[in-house]
């Protein structure tokens, strides 16, 4: 996380006190172990699959993607958000694998949550997909689940898909026009042939995605092991690393909307290397705050 931090200057954020505060983060994902570097992170944790009341994670993507977002340990392996809240959905099983209907309910979920409790989820992590040969309909109620929370006013972080680098590589809920989709800069230097992975589009609709590209290789963060850490790469990597920032954004700019947040990173990213206008860009927490 050192590497990841310096890259997007998170440094900045911090020398003025922005560490994301009072922000809300969900993660769609395997669940969260209570790591010693993220527990006093989770606020909220809920499982899909097995029904389980305490936070657990059985297969450790979920408490990675936490560590990257959230963690806290007082040296340079925290998080982008070092203080912000950390909500858990569990929505795929110890293999990774989950049903596109308990996506859609936590995202129901988390919408409900907010009606109670105003403000508790301001961004949600999703940083699993699937492909076109999943149901149609299944697809379509994904896309109007999680524009349902963009327009409630939560933002919402795909990641791209490690199905790239051909074009029209997208997987769901990233192909929404309305979310944001976050792709992997650094794919080349962990691919076969260095030719990356990174999912690409243009959309089947002709929409630039992803809009951002982060860092999302080789990145160490929390194992669900007994409070170890564990090096990961992927787009999914990529997501949480601009959840994070978002999290800074919106503990700056707490009255910022959905819309107005992607409008400042577009402002914000600077276009990269052969994607130069395949997407928006790379963006750090300076341009962005």
């Amino acid at each position: 996380m050192e590497r990841i931090l310096k890259e997007i200057n998170a440094a900045y954020a911090y020398e003025r006190g922005i560490t994301g505060r009072g922000v809300g983060v969900a993660i769609l994902d395997t669940g969260i172990a209570l790591h010693p570097d993220l527990k006093d992170r989770v606020s909220y944790f809920r499982d899909y699959v097995n029904e389980r009341s305490e936070p657990y994670d059985d297969n450790g993507h979920g408490t990675h993607i936490g560590g990257i977002i959230g963690a806290k340990n007082g040296t340079a392996l925290h998080g982008v958000a070092p203080d912000c809240n950390i909500l858990g959905c569990k929505i795929l099983d110890r293999n990774g694998n989950g049903k596109i209907e308990h996506a859609c309910l936590a995202v129901e979920k988390l919408m409900e949550q907010n009606r109670y409790h105003s403000g508790l989820v301001r961004v949600i992590n999703i940083s699993v997909g699937m492909t076109d040969d999943v149901r149609p309909r299944m697809q379509e109620r994904l896309l109007e689940s999680v524009e349902q929370a963009w327009d409630s006013g939560i933002v919402v972080v795909a990641a791209a898909g490690n199905n790239g680098p051909e074009e029209n590589t997208i997987t769901s809920p990233g192909v929404s026009r309305r979310i944001i989709t976050v792709g992997c800069i650094d794919d080349q230097r962990n691919s076969p042939g260095g030719k990356g992975y990174s999912g690409r589009g243009p959309t089947a609709d002709c929409v630039v995605k992803p809009e951002i590209l982060m860092p999302g290789t080789n990145i160490l963060s929390c194992s669900n092991r007994k409070g170890g850490y564990t090096r990961k790469s992927g787009t999914s990597m990529a997501a949480p690393v601009l959840s994070g920032l978002i999290a800074l954004l919106l503990s700056a700019y707490p009255s910022l909307t959905p819309n107005e947040v992607k409008m400042r990173l577009f402002y914000a990213a600077k276009p990269v290397g052969e994607d130069k206008g395949k997407s928006w860009g790379m963006v750090r927490a300076d341009a962005l705050l």
